[in-house]
C-alpha cells in the first residue's frame, strides 16, 4: 500500500480540524498507510517535510490554510523533495485552492484525492523563500496577518475585507523600481502584487482569461499613488469590474523580476509577513511542484 504523510495545522480557520481529522484520516486510509503529524508551531511543517527520506511517502497531504501550505511547499523546495503534494484546505481564505477548484468542505476534499487528476503548478522564488500564489506589498496586503485569529474564525473572508478597508485611510505610498528582461519601471506606488492566482489577498480578483497557473510567467500588477481622490475611485473602480487597462494600474506577465525597495516596506508571502528588502530577485520556478486536483471527468 502507497504510504501517505498528512500534515495538519490543527489551529487553522476555525479549528475545523479537531473535529474532522478522524473523518479525513478514515477516507484516506482505505487507499493509503496514513501517517498524521499536527504541526506545533510556526514553520514545523517546513521542518518536517525537509526529515522527509527520499521514497518515504507518495504522497503529502496539507490540512490547514495558505500559510501552512506555504511552509509545506517551501520544505519540498529548500529540502529538494520529488513527492506528489495535495491540500484540503481548512483555513480562513484559501485562495490557492480556490484557483484550483479544490472543495472547500474538508470531507469532499478528501474524497477528491482518492478520484484525482495530477497537474504541475508553478512556484515562486522571493529571494531564498517561496511563495505559491502571491508575493505583495502596500495596501490591503497586509489585511492577512494584521486581522486577529479570532476575528477571521468568527468573520471568515470578511475580515480580510474589513481590514483592508481599514487599510485605505492610511496608505503611504510605497517608492519602488521593478526590472524585468522587458521593462523597468519606478514611481509611488499604493499597492503590487506578483502573484500566480486568480485573486490577492481575497480583493483583488483576475479574470481566468489573464492568468495560467503553469505557464512559466508572473501576473504582475502595480497601483500608482493616484493624484487626487477622482483618480483613485477609478483604480478602486477598475480593481472592483476587473478593469486592468485604467489608468494608474500597471499590469504585465514576467518570468522574473528584480524589486528595489526598502527594508522598511513589508511585504506578504501568500499571507504571511516577510520584512522588506533592498533588493530581492523574484523568479518564477516553472512546473515545481505535483498536484492532485479534483478529476474534470467527475464533475
Amino acid at each position: 500500500m502507497k504510504k501517505l504523510l498528512l500534515i495538519v495545522n490543527p489551529k487553522s480557520g476555525r479549528a475545523k480540524m479537531r473535529s474532522e481529522l478522524l473523518g479525513v484520516t478514515e477516507i484516506l486510509s482505505e487507499h493509503y498507510d496514513v501517517t498524521v503529524y499536527t504541526t506545533k508551531s510556526r514553520l514545523d511543517a517546513t521542518a518536517r517535510v525537509k526529515r522527509m527520506e527520499d521514497g518515504e511517502f507518495d504522497l503529502v497531504v496539507v490540512c490547514g490554510g495558505d500559510g501552512t501550505l506555504n511552509e509545506v511547499i517551501t520544505g519540498l523546495m529548500q529540502g529538494e523533495k520529488k513527492v506528489t503534494l495535495a491540500y484540503i484546505p481548512c483555513g480562513t481564505l484559501n485562495e490557492w485552492s480556490s484557483s484550483l477548484g479544490i472543495a472547500r468542505n474538508i470531507q469532499e476534499a478528501a474524497h477528491d484525492i482518492i478520484d484525482s487528476e495530477k497537474t504541475v503548478l508553478d512556484i515562486g522564488k522571493f529571494g531564498d523563500k517561496y511563495f505559491s500564489y502571491t508575493a505583495s506589498f502596500g495596501a490591503f496586503t497586509d489585511a492577512s496577518y494584521s486581522a486577529p485569529q479570532d476575528v477571521k474564525n468568527v468573520l471568515g473572508q470578511a475580515a480580510y475585507f474589513f481590514e483592508g478597508i481599514k487599510s485605505l485611510a492610511n496608505i503611504k505610498p510605497v517608492h519602488l523600481k521593478l526590472k524585468t528582461d522587458e521593462k523597468e519601471i519606478e514611481g509611488d506606488f499604493l499597492f503590487g502584487a506578483i502573484s500566480n492566482s486568480m485573486s490577492v489577498g481575497g480583493i483583488v480578483k483576475f479574470d481566468k482569461a489573464v492568468v495560467e497557473l503553469d505557464d512559466g510567467y508572473f501576473e504582475v500588477m502595480l497601483i500608482r499613488k493616484p493624484d487626487n481622490l477622482i483618480q483613485l475611485q477609478g483604480i478602486i473602480d477598475g480593481i472592483l469590474r476587473r478593469d486592468l487597462d485604467r489608468e494608474g494600474i500597471e499590469f504585465f506577465h514576467t518570468k522574473s523580476i528584480t524589486v528595489y525597495g526598502s527594508e522598511d516596506t513589508p511585504w506578504t508571502l501568500d499571507g504571511e509577513y516577510c520584512q522588506g528588502i533592498d533588493e530581492v530577485l523574484v523568479e518564477n520556478v516553472h512546473s515545481a511542484i505535483e498536484l492532485l486536483v479534483p478529476n474534470k471527468n467527475n464533475n
